[in-house]
């Protein structure tokens, strides 16, 4: 007998599980090994080889992430970019959802085989071989892949490495797997939690070119509580809208987004909605692990649209404030030049929202008003809270060197803070929470030497 998906409350705004903080690499990385216990049916494992990108003749690595199930099955989900030229195994992967059922996931890093010649191909026989290896059919097999646009994937070396990824399966952790998908991440994102007898546990990468519908993301969802097919075809949508589809660190939408729920089915699912909910959590969580993660990003900054007309434009505005430039960089430089956030608000809705009547907006930062009634609303003291708001969400200092440089983002997150922003309409009651982050030196260094 199947479940019937009840739909939840929308959720309202995207909220860590734990204030977390971390004061070293090491600790985050225990942290991470405490939630990767896999559930119950799945293994991992990963390898890593040189080779030589036919497009730029120069050394490079990849990484295989091999996630294979003890057995097939029919129970799985996935969503993809909504990019109109989308990536080889993006167009796979669609082909998959229409398969009986599902035994591994092929991932490699480094290059995204997407609009490479004779792509779709490469990705078709590279489940070939991987399930030749498996002992699978090769529709049972998932494609997926994350790096650099344009280039082709190195075939003879992947194939060549197969064995050894399927040599390295084990049934303990997702962590070598978290790790193995990275591309320009600063460090793995792992997520989990407990759920009758069973364990829901997701993986993501995602650091640039993030803009979900959905982002430069990769998520992996693993859970050994059965939940049919198609109930979780309809969670994961649900549950992706408000979580992944409310991030965006620089308002470009990959060709690669792709989002899969498995489900291995050994122990019974206890309540359906008590699953969206903790898989929404974790979904939550994740989100904001990749934007928390954002190349260059030193400030996370969430918006809250309250009190709007429906939904779509709540989370229109919402994303529209985290994508302006000048105001992400003030946000980055720690300076509360909010005249570039209300430039923000009245732009999208002159140019996207001009039903919308701003006679009643107010806005407010770290809890501070800034705005009402039309005007301003700011003092000396305001001032000095506001820069101490932006002060205290910052990630890592950046400090010019003598060369011109600046200094490296930290290598794991060292809190949950974030910049909170307040947008109430008075015209509604609907609301959206978007997640963004500022715009940094950093981030241009990152994005101008990216494959060089």
């Amino acid at each position: 007998m199947g479940f019937t998906p009840r739909p939840s409350p929308p959720t309202s705004r995207i909220v860590p599980s734990s204030s977390l903080t971390f004061s070293s690499t090491a600790e985050h990385r225990a942290w991470l090994a405490r939630q990767a216990d896999l559930p119950q049916g799945f293994r991992v494992g990963t390898t890593r080889f040189d080779f030589v990108p036919r497009e730029a003749p120069k050394p490079a690595k990849m990484t295989l992430t091999l996630i294979v199930l003890d057995q097939p099955t029919p129970d799985f989900a996935a969503v993809f970019t909504r990019n109109a030229l989308p990536g080889a195994p993006v167009v796979v992967g669609r082909q998959r959802l229409h398969e009986p059922d599902l035994g591994a996931i092929i991932i490699n890093n480094k290059i995204s085989n997407v609009c490479a010649p004779a792509g779709v191909e490469t990705a078709e026989r590279i489940c070939t071989e991987t399930a030749r290896v498996l002992g699978l059919n090769p529709r049972q097999v998932l494609p997926s892949s994350t790096g650099v646009i344009g280039w082709s994937l190195p075939v003879e070396p992947m194939i060549d490495a197969l064995p050894q990824a399927a040599a390295a399966l084990a049934a303990s952790s997702i962590l070598p797997a978290a790790e193995g998908i990275v591309t320009t991440d600063l460090y793995p994102k792992i997520r989990s939690a407990k759920l009758g007898a069973g364990r829901i546990v997701g993986i993501a990468k995602g650091a640039g070119m993030i803009e979900p519908n959905l982002a430069t993301m990769l998520v992996y969802v693993l859970t050994d509580l059965a939940v049919p097919r198609e109930s979780l075809r309809v969670v994961l949508r649900r549950v992706v809208d408000t979580t992944f589809n409310r991030i965006s660190i620089d308002s470009d939408t990959s060709t690669s987004d792709t989002v899969v729920l498995v489900s291995s089915g050994k122990f019974p699912c206890p309540d359906l909605a008590a699953f969206e909910e903790v898989l929404r959590t974790i979904c939550q969580d994740l989100a904001e692990d990749v934007v928390r993660n954002g190349e260059g990003v030193r400030h996370v900054i969430r918006v809250k649209v309250s009190r709007a007309p429906d939904t779509v434009t709540a989370a229109a505005l919402g994303k529209a404030i985290v994508n302006a430039p000048l105001f992400k960089c003030a946000v980055a430089g720690n300076d509360p030049n909010v005249g570039r956030l209300v430039q923000a608000v009245g732009k999208h809705v002159g140019a996207h929202a001009p039903h919308v009547d701003l006679t009643g907006l107010s806005l407010r930062m770290g809890g501070i008003e800034l705005f009402s009634g039309g005007v301003f609303r700011l003092n000396p003291e305001k001032e000095a809270a506001l820069t101490a708001h932006l002060k205290s969400a910052e990630l890592y200092e950046s400090t010019p060197t003598p060369e011109g440089l600046f200094s490296a983002p930290v290598n794991f997150p060292p809190h949950e803070r974030s910049v909170d922003i307040e947008v109430d309409l008075g015209r509604g009651a609907a609301e959206a929470t978007v997640l963004g982050g500022d715009l940094t030196h950093e981030y241009v260094s990152e994005n101008a030497d990216y494959r060089s």
